[in-house]
């Protein structure tokens, strides 16, 4: 393998599925989407997403291809068998299951991302309560990961730190080996490391080299964080169907509720995601153009309104609170008013964001970079200026080519025989 071979990413976001190929200098070569048809629950669609995006690519660029990562929403767990087929729909990451949250704190001592009604672990056991052993739960990009090589046993790392996965220590929870699942859980993986070569059916059934290596990924996420190439003072919000805020930082965050902490690229990322973030705008304003309604407003005003925008009840940070209400009333005459406290009500969530992680130790950035759909608005972004207090970039690259950026990592840095990893 050489430089000149080239990294194929593919991201499972909240929405759809895109892929994008960059070549040895992380240019973007080439990129496509495709909406689910479904939802996010249901794997069949990550699936025919694949073999729809894939062969679309052009031919001389699939030809050169070497290596591919996956990144998937952090948090969206699904039962399957060993074989991999899935036992029912996946539960996605904003799925809260209240019910588990006992259990749940009986298994996890100390706050963090896995102690929460909101958290893969309650939905770990959820799934387990529905299905009878043996199973396996795997979170979306994992369970991908899997379909491509068809092998189901390891799981990166960054997508099971929700499930409890203990990244500073590396090791799951002592309370886990007594559980009768524990077989169900996978074995863990740092991102960036080879998981194995393509076996020749899939890679001629998506019309792909026959030597292509699979390379572990990270969440969606993160990935975005790859492609931001953030500096050192920084912070990054995505502005997707959710919001998401990072840091890089030299120390793991204090647990907290809501909140987890990375490992990327060898430094430490913490962070959190709310529920709210775009998707509520597309519930609200169904097929209106939001880029136009948006020149309506003067984001140096405030709206006079008080609203938190979710598109249904329960909230995970940067409060955890799984029987939080959606605020999206009243509703003036002027749709641009409405838009205008909306945005209002997501830059207030993104602004105690934030304040929640420099609560729990990451240092105050001085300025930030936005990638996601919301990057576009101007609008919305002098708004958040106004409101957070810090210079605010954009960056137009899809989260697709920053985990392409570990597979090209991976063929640029790594033989095969060097990242074998048992």
């Amino acid at each position: 393998m050489t430089d000149a071979r080239l990294a194929l990413g593919i991201d499972l976001g909240t929405s759809g599925v895109r892929v994008a190929v960059i070549d040895s200098n992380c240019s973007l070569l080439f990129s496509s989407a495709i909406g689910y048809r479904q939802g996010l629950h249901a794997p069949s669609d990550w699936t025919r997403a694949l073999k729809e995006l894939i062969p679309s690519i052009p031919e001389r660029l699939r030809r050169q291809l070497g290596a591919l990562a996956v990144d998937g929403t952090s948090g969206t767990l699904l039962a399957c068998t060993h074989q991999g087929d899935p036992l029912g729909d996946a539960l996605p990451y904003h799925q809260a299951c209240p019910e588990q949250i006992e259990r749940v704190r009986d298994l996890i001592a100390e706050d963090g991302p896995a102690c929460s009604a909101s958290s893969s672990l309650a939905r770990a056991l959820r799934l387990l309560q529905c299905h009878p052993q043996p199973v396996l739960l795997r979170h979306q990009a994992d369970w991908v990961h899997g379909w491509l090589l068809q092998d189901w046993n390891k799981g990166e790392e960054g997508n099971n730190i929700r499930l409890g996965w203990q990244l500073v220590g590396q090791h799951w929870p002592e309370s886990f080996h007594d559980e009768a699942w524990m077989a169900s859980l996978p074995d863990i993986v740092p991102s960036g490391c080879l998981l194995g070569t393509m076996p020749r059916q899939r890679s001629q059934e998506l019309h792909l080299p026959d030597d292509l290596i699979v390379v572990a990924g990270t969440t969606d996420a993160n990935a975005a964080v790859l492609t931001a190439d953030a500096a050192d003072d920084e912070g990054i919000t995505v502005l997707g169907s959710t919001i998401v805020i990072k840091r890089f930082m030299n120390h793991p965050l204090n647990p907290g509720a809501g909140t987890s902490t990375h490992r990327v690229g060898g430094r430490w990322l913490g962070g959190g995601a709310s529920n709210s973030g775009g998707a509520v705008l597309r519930q609200v304003f169904p097929g209106i153009d939001l880029t136009e309604l948006s020149r309506q407003i003067d984001p140096d005003v405030s709206s006079g309104l008080n609203l938190r925008p979710m598109i249904s009840r329960g909230e995970r940070f940067p409060v955890d609170d799984p029987a939080l209400e959606p605020v999206l009333q009243p509703r003036p005459v002027s749709d641009a008013l409405y838009l205008h406290g909306l945005l209002e009500g997501l830059s207030r969530i993104e602004r105690d964001g934030w304040k929640r992680l420099q609560q729990l130790g990451a240092p105050a950035p001085k300025k930030l970079v936005t990638l996601g759909g919301g990057a576009r608005n101007p609008q919305w972004r002098r708004l958040r200026e106004r409101m957070i207090g810090l210079p605010i970039r954009s960056c137009n690259s899809p989260p697709a080519a920053g985990v392409a950026r570990l597979a090209l990592s991976a063929l640029q840095q790594k033989s095969p025989e060097a990242n074998h990893s048992e």
